[in-house]
């Protein structure tokens, strides 16, 4: 298959922990990989600092955040919360007729285990209120820790994935899977204000028990 046929995946703010984590999960399972930065040298570093741990065969670039969301077909934005809203109003633009999955969570720093979720309820709804019609929305990765993804780990922890619609939803469960991590559809956006304040929970569970993964599983389903 040629460059141009493959899915391409944008990772902003993909420079951060996560966001490098999860273009590495996805550059290792075949995607065109995007990482995007406000600053363009810190994703060109990002992505040399990937291929390097991936060896030859991977495609992996960066970019600024706007080149990577005009030129992939899916934006995942890792971005911490204080750069959400002028992340997006910068992009909004260039995710038309798009899928965009967004990761962030609503910390406040420095009571980072308090839940404390914005006026538009969480983060991705927040976000479907700056981009408007046309784009899809979803929620996911906002349990995960970063400790394993760079890494062949496998990683203990369910990914819950809520969104604007099934299609776009089973779309991320499909990145998740690529990711190897195990999925489950999660209903509709509004349910990410459960999800996205679950994980001041397992941060503040990681403090008193002296972790640093906590995670969810979905147990009872066969």
């Amino acid at each position: 298959m040629s460059d141009s046929l493959l899915l391409t995946i944008a990772v902003l703010g993909g420079t951060g922990k996560e966001g490098k984590g999860l273009a590495y999960r996805w550059a290792r399972a075949g995607y065109r990989v995007f990482i995007g930065s406000r600053a363009v040298e810190k994703a060109l570093l990002a992505a040399n600092e990937v291929r390097e741990m991936l060896g030859d065969g991977v495609i992996l670039e960066g970019k600024s955040n706007l080149e990577a969301a005009r030129d992939a077909n899916i934006v995942v934005l890792t971005v911490p919360y204080s750069a959400h809203r002028e992340t997006l109003e910068s992009i909004k633009a260039e995710l038309k007729g798009k899928i965009l999955v967004d990761v962030t969570v609503p910390l406040v720093p420095p009571k980072v285990a308090t839940v404390q979720m914005p006026a538009a309820g969480s983060a991705a709804q927040e976000a479907k209120q700056i981009v408007g019609e046309g784009v899809e929305v979803c929620a996911a990765f906002q349990n995960i820790s970063h400790e394993h993804l760079l890494d062949n780990t496998d990683v203990e922890c369910d990914v819950l994935v809520t969104g604007t619609s099934k299609d776009a939803r089973n779309e991320t469960i499909k990145l998740v899977e690529a990711a190897g991590l195990k999925g489950w559809d999660a209903g509709p956006l509004e349910n990410s204000v459960v999800i996205e304040g679950m994980t001041s929970v397992l941060i503040g569970i990681n403090k008193k028990y002296g972790s640093t993964h906590a995670g969810i599983k979905i147990t009872g389903i066969h």
